[in-house]
């Protein structure tokens, strides 16, 4: 038995996956590469357990919870003009030619600057190749920038553009402890806290000890008419 995580280019899930590892040791995780496009419909066949995709999506049968998002870089050439400055204003790339490839990861439809006219680019990666041969300018969120990012290239933040959003999502009816376990991980719940398998068990409750006895008094002598054990007797004289 193994738990499987699709992931799309760009995420990471290092961090999440040494934690996995440490709570649950007889349960492998798996990961499951896919393609933007056929990410949710790979989960949905069943081919993963759980999905960290780029929103947004089909949420039909799906529950998702959004975990972080990314800044949006432009690609550009390595002499280009805002390789200057670490951060391009929109204004900047007004008179750039823009390269919108068929996996568009952002959905930016008021991107600055004028569309390709060149013919359909497919993926990311032939959009790379076009703005390594000077062509224009591509826009791709922040992991995925750098995951393309080569001799000849360069990548640099655009602040004012839309942020992307990556979520952990999974099929509703197929949920499970093991689902709640990566949940709690990604939440950053403590093993202590954690609701699902790999929970720490409560420690049990520790038995009172019983109150010991008080010790008895130590008898007076002569409170009782006898004499302790050890003491001498007092004759009284007998009366003639």
């Amino acid at each position: 038995m193994s738990f499987r995580i699709l992931l799309v280019p760009g995420v990471n899930p290092d961090r999440w996956l040494r934690v996995w590892a440490e709570r649950l040791r007889d349960v492998p995780a798996t990961l499951v590469h896919a393609e933007p496009a056929d990410a949710v419909a790979r989960l949905r066949a069943g081919e993963a357990d759980v999905a960290l995709v780029r929103l947004p999506v089909d949420r039909d049968g799906l529950a998702a919870i959004p975990l972080y998002e990314e800044t949006t870089m432009v690609v550009v050439p390595k002499d280009h003009v805002v390789t200057v400055v670490e951060e391009v204003p929109v204004a900047d790339l007004a008179d750039e030619t823009v390269i919108v490839p068929g996996d568009d990861l952002l959905g930016w439809t008021s991107a600055p600057g004028t569309a390709f006219t060149g013919g359909e680019v497919a993926t990311t990666a032939d959009a790379i190749e076009l703005v390594a041969a000077g062509v224009g300018v591509v826009y791709l969120p922040q992991s995925v920038a750098r995951l393309h990012q080569r001799r000849g290239l360069t990548v640099r933040a655009v602040p004012e553009a839309p942020t992307s959003s990556v979520a952990l999502v999974w099929v509703d009816e197929r949920y499970d402890e093991l689902t709640e376990e990566f949940i709690g991980i990604v939440k950053g719940r403590k093993a202590s806290s954690s609701r699902g398998r790999g929970a720490t068990p409560e420690p049990a409750a520790k038995e009172k000890k019983k109150p010991r006895p008080a010790p008895k008094a130590k008898p007076t002598p002569g409170a009782s008419g006898r004499t302790p054990l050890g003491a001498k007797a007092t004759r009284r004289p007998r009366k003639r």
